[in-house]
């Protein structure tokens, strides 16, 4: 009797050893079950799950803006003062709706070319007013004129024109003049060709982005998404050396399984340039574990601060020989137009920029960008991407709106937030179909390993105990 005892609790040990052996060897095949289905379906191609998503997005992407009211134009054009401004928002389109257009694969090269088609629908309920609400804002075209026109004969004809039309520094628009464009009385007097409609974002509804040519992942996972070409070129032509390239996706997916070290590289035409997010924390989004990444302050560094950025340092007066950080000169990629982006509030940008500006109260919450990637997929489930546009105006002499200035001022006329998250029917999917198999896969495998792992220490310590005993 004692021998069958001893022997059953031997076949017991086995056992569990067995299971726990099993529940590693689950890990191993998990892993590669999990990491061959995902590359499966997160390659750009008609079929898979990242494709359909890909080609048009069922999360309802809304950009919403936020105006900077002018409260004393008098004061400034007159006396050169401090600018007071007051924020009015948000002001939300609904964006990014229409399905991306002309998608061809290129199977020898395992890339996808298309065009990303712009368009904006007014949402009043998620709005403060209408599009017809009127702002004192910056006069565009006027503060335009010193920079695309040098020249000082040229500067007292075209002041002759802008008194004419009865433009000065400031003007009254409403929402939708200053966001898509007006037909400007001062450019409309021009003798001689030029565009008469300005806007913030003039032209966008009926135009496109692109053309794209990004890596369909077919014969290498890692390189999905990433873009190869944009309107057919590799660099952008705006700036120097390494700045110049274009690196990473578009920011919709990232190449899978994802490591908190990895730092997410991602193209934006609307800042006409490359730029990057780096990890800060783990989140829980309706039940999905994503990474969020930010954009850090280094992005936005002085050569001084971050020595890589020298090459986006394009001027040398406002930038103070590159010391002064937070803002970009993109004028390059804006036909000339003095428009110089940053954070919202000039969040991580020089005080001094700033300084002649009141009404700003810049905070990490609420104006920086961020992006919520499910790190096994590279899915981005959740961002907020957020920028404010700045125009610099600068003294003139010959021009007598802008004739009484005492010194430059970068002027903000709006920042933006464009966000997007996962609807709760799209999540329970995604749990259904990745995260949720996932999981329960991997807590098969805890179980089968505790379970063996226990059975194996119990029934040994038994069969000790019982052999001390006889």
């Amino acid at each position: 009797m004692g021998c069958d005892r001893s022997c059953g609790l031997i076949t017991g040990a086995a056992i569990g050893a067995v299971l726990a052996v099993f529940g590693g060897i689950l890990v191993t095949v998990g892993d590669m079950l999990v990491e061959k289905t995902v590359k499966k379906e997160a390659v750009l191609e008609e079929g898979t799950i990242a494709f359909k998503n890909w080609v048009k997005t069922d999360t309802r992407v809304y950009r919403q803006f936020w105006i900077f009211d002018v409260q004393n134009p008098e004061e400034v054009a007159v006396h050169s003062s401090k600018i007071k401004v007051k924020q009015r928002g948000p002001y939300t389109y609904r964006v990014r709706y229409l399905a991306k257009e002309n998608i061809t694969q290129d199977s020898e090269n395992h890339t996808v070319s298309f065009l990303q088609p712009n368009g904006a629908i007014f949402e009043p309920s998620l709005s403060v007013g209408t599009e017809d609400d009127t702002f004192t804002i910056l006069n565009l075209a006027v503060a335009a004129v010193p920079h695309l026109y040098t020249s000082s004969f040229i500067q007292v004809i075209l002041n002759s024109l802008i008194k004419k039309s009865k433009s000065s520094m400031f003007q009254n628009r409403t929402l939708k003049e200053l966001l898509w464009g007006y037909t400007d009385p001062f450019l409309n007097l021009v003798p001689y060709t030029v565009a008469t409609t300005v806007g913030v974002f003039y032209p966008y509804n009926n135009t496109a982005d692109g053309v794209y040519k990004v890596f369909n992942g077919k014969d290498d996972i890692s390189k999905v998404g990433i873009i190869d070409t944009y309107k057919g070129k590799k660099c952008l032509s705006y700036w120097a050396s390494y700045c110049d390239m274009i690196n990473g996706t578009d920011a919709a997916l990232f190449p899978p399984f994802i490591e908190k070290t990895r730092v997410l590289e991602f193209f934006s035409s609307d800042i006409c340039r490359s730029i990057y997010a780096v990890f800060i924390a783990e989140m829980n989004l309706k039940g999905i574990p994503v990474y969020r990444f930010t954009l850090p302050s280094l992005a936005f560094a002085s050569p001084l601060q971050n020595p890589d950025n020298h090459c986006f340092c394009t001027e040398k007066i406002i930038s103070k020989d590159c010391t002064l950080y937070g803002v970009l000169d993109i004028s390059k990629c804006k036909e000339g137009k003095p428009v110089y982006i940053s954070l919202p509030h000039f969040l991580h940008a020089s005080p001094e920029i700033a300084e002649p500006i009141e009404g700003l109260s810049p905070n990490e919450e609420e104006h920086s960008t961020y992006l919520d990637v499910e790190p096994i997929t590279g899915f981005t489930l959740q961002f907020a991407r957020r920028l404010q546009i700045n125009i610099l105006v600068k003294p003139a002499k010959k021009i007598e709106a802008l004739k009484n200035l005492e010194h430059n001022y970068l002027v903000p006329i709006l920042w933006l937030n464009e966000t997007a998250t996962i609807g709760d029917e799209k999540a329970a999917m995604f749990i259904d179909q990745v995260t949720g198999k996932i999981n329960l896969f991997r807590l098969v495998q805890i179980i089968l390993r505790s379970i063996g792992t226990v059975m194996f220490l119990a029934f040994m310590i038994s069969y000790c105990v019982c052999q001390v005993k006889c």
